[in-house]
């Protein structure tokens, strides 16, 4: 299975920038994007259920980023706004092909992951 995200680059404090990742539809009961700086874990952002709609983020980006899904494109997207120096870092989609009845922020849920893509945000 292969998941292909898309969208990072270099943008100033309090800009926006959005990303995609396309997937297989079989394979997704949860899609979620997680970031990993530079020296630093990789940490939960966001994810989504996918025959829901459902959607949860971590305190950091909530009421900035939004997770949403095409179901017809087998896409998920991250719209974040408002961005900030500390939210450069590599983002990755995921794919998690068991349903859990809480959205799973834990990385070990997801058994599917994208290359990643850079999102720089300068100050």
């Amino acid at each position: 299975v292969q998941l292909q995200a898309s969208g990072g680059g270099l943008v100033q404090a309090g800009g926006s920038l959005g990303l995609s990742c396309a997937g297989r539809t079989l394979v997704m009961d949860h899609m979620g994007w997680f970031r990993q700086a530079p020296g630093k874990d990789r940490e939960y952002v966001a994810a989504i259920t996918w025959r829901s709609g459902f959607s949860e983020y971590a305190d950091s980006v909530k009421g900035r980023f939004t997770i949403s899904r095409d179901r017809a494109k087998n896409t998920v997207y991250l719209q974040m706004n408002n961005l900030k120096p500390e939210d450069s870092a590599v983002y990755y989609c995921a794919a998690a092909s068991a349903y859990y009845p809480l959205t799973p922020r834990r990385a070990e849920r997801y058994n599917y992951w994208g290359q990643g893509t850079l999102v720089t945000v300068s100050s």
